[in-house]
């Protein structure tokens, strides 16, 4: 047995030297266990890499960690473990969603929303086409600003979030119908909206919408149908806008869109509609003059009844007095 050597301390060595030696002595020792323990656990580690190979990603991240990074062996493994769990997270959202499954996985939202506004047909077809007074009445829409006759860009607040799109008209017939198309980064838009009128006073809008959600928040409204909901309340604005309007000086665009460009500019399809109301009165005044005409032959043929109803009760009472004379005459025969 080998005999163990032992460091003496010079005798005129104080206490406190002797105090700082056995904590110097102490630390050295903690120190190299700390580090036997890392390696063991390194080692360990490394062997576990050894063993599962390509199959598993998870452990090799983890070496990568403690061995490149200076990662300790827990810390790195947390860290993976939660990189994995947030990525188990964000597949699930996206298959949920769309995102990470089958093309063309991503659900439609279909609106139809109506409404009825008593005011004329085209009024209120006049009212819709001022898209600049859309940001006064419905909710969230900012600004909306028109570049030519096809093309509008909108604005809008939703929640805490800003929302841009560009809106293209693709058909626009007076007084009938819209139908337009829209591009944001959020969420691609096709609708449709026509007007009816239900009568001289009362107009049916009927909006019918196909959006196509492509951010987080719009997918979990297109579960909630809150896209629903806003173009109902929209329309519910619109009705309450264009019912307290006053219409005196209102002119909308009466140009007319097929295919996504404009076949008829607003001063055509004014002086058109200038044209429809000539033949509306020409047509209205040969109405009344073919209605007075047929009052006029009514009253004539009235007329020429009363006669013909006159002439037979002369008829009549000339046929009582033969009848009178023929009894005389019968009761003078028998007289006699």
């Amino acid at each position: 047995m080998a005999k163990t050597e032992e460091k003496s301390t010079p005798a005129d060595a104080s206490g406190l030297d002797r105090l700082k030696e056995q904590v110097a002595a102490y630390a050295t020792a903690q120190g190299q266990r700390m580090a036997d323990k890392a390696g063991g656990k390194i080692s360990d580690l490394a062997q576990g890499l050894g063993d599962v190979g390509d199959g598993n990603s998870t452990l090799l991240n983890v070496g990568k960690r403690v061995l490149g990074e200076g990662d300790s062996p827990v810390k790195a493994f947390l860290g993976e473990k939660t990189g994995e769990v947030k990525d188990k997270v964000v597949d699930t959202v996206k298959g949920a969603f769309g995102r990470g499954g089958k093309a063309g996985s991503v659900k439609v939202t279909n609106i139809v929303e109506v409404v009825d506004v008593g005011k004329p047909l085209r009024t209120v077809y006049d009212r819709w086409t001022q898209l600049e007074e859309f940001s006064s009445f419905t909710k969230g829409v900012q600004s909306v600003s028109q570049s030519d006759e096809t093309e509008s860009d909108w604005k809008a607040k939703i929640a805490f979030s800003s929302r841009s799109w560009k809106a293209t008209v693709q058909e626009q017939i007076p007084d009938k119908r819209i139908v337009w198309n829209s591009e944001g980064a959020k969420g691609t838009t096709r609708g449709a909206v026509s007007f009816h009128e239900l009568a001289p006073e009362l107009t049916r809008v009927v909006a019918v919408v196909e959006y196509y959600p492509s951010g987080f928040f719009e997918k979990t409204g297109n579960i909630w149908r809150a896209q629903g909901r806003r173009l109902r309340l929209d329309l519910k604005h619109f009705l309450r806008y264009a019912t307290l309007s006053d219409d005196e000086d209102l002119e909308g665009w009466r140009g007319e869109i097929r295919d996504g460009e404009v076949v008829r500019s607003h001063e055509e399809g004014l002086e058109a509609d200038g044209r429809d109301d000539e033949d509306q009165d020409e047509k209205e005044q040969e109405d009344e003059k073919d209605q007075d005409e047929k009052e006029q032959d009514d009253e004539e043929q009235d007329d020429e009844s009363e006669e013909g109803d006159a002439d037979n009760g002369d008829d009549r009472y000339e046929d009582d007095e033969e009848e009178d004379e023929d009894d005389e005459e019968y009761e003078d025969d028998e007289d006699r």
